[in-house]
């Protein structure tokens, strides 16, 4: 048990505890040296998760899902990853994708209905977005979309950081076509899992192994018109799916680097009331330095919760804050990912020699955490999208 108070908690009466109690977190997180250990993706784990309801929280409940907001699941994320963030974050990818139908629905758009139903019945959904080199991301794709007549496509091309590759049904891509009529266009749907996506088994990370987010090859798998969710022109977009990918991958990925800060926090508490000084003979919590140093990693963890809350919050609203939006999402993941990662240094530094050997979890969470630094947002983009929405854009 955490000694620390909990801020995220005393913000919500959502217990997180319901989908995620105590000893279904303990098996994960006894799990989670072994995946990182042997390079293995948790199968266990996700089991535990779909007979918890996890895959279905934020699907509505008249199909049969948990009705939970954008706020209270990551305040989920946040607990979870603070037990194994491998799982957390592998977890995300599905989440996004069930995220994105509730933002749509939420605005009178039901085109991912067929998403919600799927998480309901179990089935795992996986994000097919990112590929090498392309840092136009959601607005441009080097892979070819390629019209099939009847309102489908065929996907040709190469997807990277595959999270949940060995588990999941069905993969949310984009590609581009240029052979229509009113080419070019950005092409977003969905493939189910079939010998036209070939999974390569490269996925051999400093950190964040579980996730087993391995390179996907697209070699002409096929979308039905049904499962084509968007046609739209290459470039930024106000199209409500582009909102909603953007707004729930950054809020989630946030709450998994927030999660993995608080454990952090934890075990930092945790080793400076253990462990005695022989100068002193007391604990080196009554050490001034490191007194400090724990006191500054709880000053930059507790800005998160509050932050993530407010951000969610207002997606769950539908409030309109306008062009801020990216501004306001790319900034609260690049700050859940750059405090989280100077918390880790520091409880490493609390934790003694001891954390440096590779069986201290203090050691994972240090590999671990270093991912956050590739996922979009980057700090690159970040601050290109803050100054671009207070200095405007560049002029000459």
């Amino acid at each position: 048990m955490s000694v620390v108070p909990s801020t995220m908690d005393a913000m919500t009466s959502f217990d997180p505890a319901r989908y995620l109690p105590d000893d279904l977190l303990a098996r994960i997180r006894e799990r989670a040296a072994v995946h990182d250990r042997e390079n293995t993706f948790p199968h266990d784990d996700l089991d535990d998760l779909r007979a918890a309801g996890y895959l279905r929280i934020l699907a509505p409940e008249d199909v049969g899902g948990g009705g939970l907001s954008l706020a209270e699941a990551s305040l989920l994320q946040q607990r979870l990853a603070g037990a194994a963030p491998a799982t957390a974050l592998a977890v995300n990818m599905h989440l996004v994708w069930t995220g994105v139908a509730k933002v749509l629905r939420d605005r009178g758009i039901d085109d991912l209905a067929f998403v919600q139903e799927g998480a309901v019945a179990g089935e795992v959904f996986a994000f097919g977005i990112s590929e090498a080199g392309n840092d136009l991301v959601l607005f441009g794709s080097d892979t070819v979309a390629e019209p099939d007549g009847a309102g489908g496509y065929t996907f040709t091309g190469t997807k990277i950081f595959t999270s949940l590759s060995p588990a999941w049904q069905h993969l949310g891509v984009h590609g581009l076509d240029t052979a229509s009529p009113d080419a070019p266009k950005m092409v977003f749907a969905f493939l189910d899992r079939s010998d036209a996506v070939v999974a390569r088994d490269d996925w051999d990370t400093l950190g964040m192994r579980g996730t087993q987010s391995r390179t996907t090859e697209l070699r002409g798998a096929h979308a039905p018109a049904d499962r084509v969710v968007r046609r739209i022109d290459p470039g930024p977009q106000p199209d409500p799916l582009i909102f909603g990918i953007f707004a729930v991958f950054e809020i989630l990925l946030a709450s998994v680097y927030t999660g993995i800060a608080r454990r952090a926090l934890d075990l930092a508490v945790e080793a400076a009331t253990s462990r005695r000084s022989k100068k002193t003979g007391t604990t080196y919590a009554n050490d001034p330095d490191i007194r400090w140093r724990v006191a500054d990693m709880a000053l930059a963890y507790e800005a998160l919760p509050p932050q993530l809350a407010s951000l969610a919050g207002d997606v769950d609203a539908v409030t309109d804050h306008g062009g801020r939006w990216f501004s306001l999402l790319a900034g609260v993941k690049y700050r859940a990912v750059a405090a989280a990662k100077d918390i880790v240094d520091d409880a490493i530094l609390v934790g003694g020699g001891a954390a440096y050997f590779t069986q201290n979890e203090l050691s994972r969470l240090y590999r671990d955490v270093l991912a956050g630094m590739f996922h979009p947002s980057d700090a690159e983009s970040a601050h290109s999208t803050a100054a671009s929405a207070w200095l405007g854009p560049v002029t000459d």
